[in-house]
């Protein structure tokens, strides 16, 4: 009681930069090791942040390590999960939970068996912006809410990142990539979604490197690129999401709420903070006052609101939101095969509301 909790990443990539910077100005959370595939560069994570370098077998295994941080890429979500459970560790992993739904529920049914917790990205909707914009809704400024819009609009992410290829893997695209945001922050201020009709296309085969040292070479296309869809919430609401790395940019608000008695627009659920603007009906937009949520929240923050988290009860970042976000992308993906509705069969807990902390 009372000491931090004791963390080990696996993968240190390009998104570990920004989890290692939010654990440092953690109380309730410290970094002891780090592993990955690539020795040398968990070597040089080690040294700057002066905590021993491991391989995975080690880390999972490691005494010291209370819960494993999971931030490789989305096909070996599952296998790193599963041997951190089997070895009796907490996990919290980067979105999604898995590639696949079978790999999700897996994890899910392991850490049941094992006692153990597991939490997953994203935390953003942690953050002042989604919380706010919550606290809004659960308050009744827009009435009962009718409708929603999500609209995220790249040209693909091979423009910056220098080693793209998983983007365009399975597991990847922009709906599996860059959905869980906003499919997520959907869940939070409008509830679990009990079916789906979607649509998907892309528009080449192949991407080119813009960036880095493999800039000019080419990455095969084995998903779809712009993925568009309808979701029907268990509340009655219907969200219209829209995740493309096909388009070139857009001026619609990330995320839109429309009630009976007025209109939200919430921010970017990429970000943890942002302006929250509400029209009522026969009013104006006015700009709401940030009323919830982490204040000056980063990448992480989830792992220490799953060390607050009392035994017995599920963090706000749960594995369980993290499984019922993913089956509703893939029952998004699936109606966009078959032309036909597909029903969500998992239900989830919206996670309680933060107050401003």
């Amino acid at each position: 009681m009372g000491e931090p909790l004791r963390v080990g990443i696996v993968g240190a990539g390009a998104i570990s930069g920004q989890y290692l910077a939010t654990f440092e100005r953690l109380e309730t959370v410290r970094l002891v090791a780090v592993a990955d595939r690539d020795a040398a560069r968990s070597a040089a994570v080690a040294q700057r942040q002066g905590v021993r370098a491991l391989t995975v077998d080690e880390l999972v295994a490691d005494p010291e390590v209370d819960l494993v941080v999971n931030l490789t890429v989305p096909a070996a979500h599952a296998d790193v999960a599963l041997r951190a459970i089997a070895a009796g560790k907490d996990v919290y992993g980067e979105k999604p939970l898995a590639a696949t739904l079978a790999d999700a529920r897996a994890v899910l049914d392991a850490a049941d068996a094992a006692g153990v917790r597991v939490g997953c990205a994203p935390d953003t909707v942690l953050g002042t912006g989604v919380q706010t914009a919550r606290r809004a809704i659960d308050d009744g400024l827009v009435g009962t809410p009718v409708a929603a819009t999500a609209t995220m609009v790249t040209p693909g992410h091979e423009r910056w990142h220098p080693d793209p290829d998983f983007y365009y893997q399975p597991g990847g695209g922009p709906l599996l990539d860059m959905g869980p945001y906003y499919v997520t922050a959907l869940v939070t201020l409008l509830g679990p979604v009990e079916s789906v009709v979607g649509a998907a296309s892309h528009t080449r085969g192949t991407r080119t490197i813009g960036s880095g040292p493999r800039a000019g070479q080419t990455v095969p296309v084995a998903v779809d690129t712009h993925v568009t869809g309808v979701l029907r919430h268990a509340s009655g609401a219907l969200s219209t999401l829209v995740m493309s790395f096909d388009a070139v940019a857009t001026r619609a608000s990330s995320i839109e709420v429309h009630g009976e008695a007025g209109s939200l627009v919430v921010p970017d659920p990429n970000q943890f903070d942002g302006d929250v603007r509400l029209h009522e009906l026969g009013g104006e937009w006015r700009l709401l006052p940030v009323s919830a949520g982490y204040r000056d929240a980063g990448r992480g923050i989830g792992v220490a609101d799953l060390a607050a988290t009392p035994d017995g009860e599920l963090p706000r970042a749960s594995g369980d939101l993290a499984h019922h976000v993913l089956e509703v992308m893939t029952a998004l993906l699936s109606s966009a095969e078959s032309g036909a509705a597909v029903a969500v069969e998992s239900r989830c807990a919206v996670p309680p509301p933060v107050p401003l902390t």
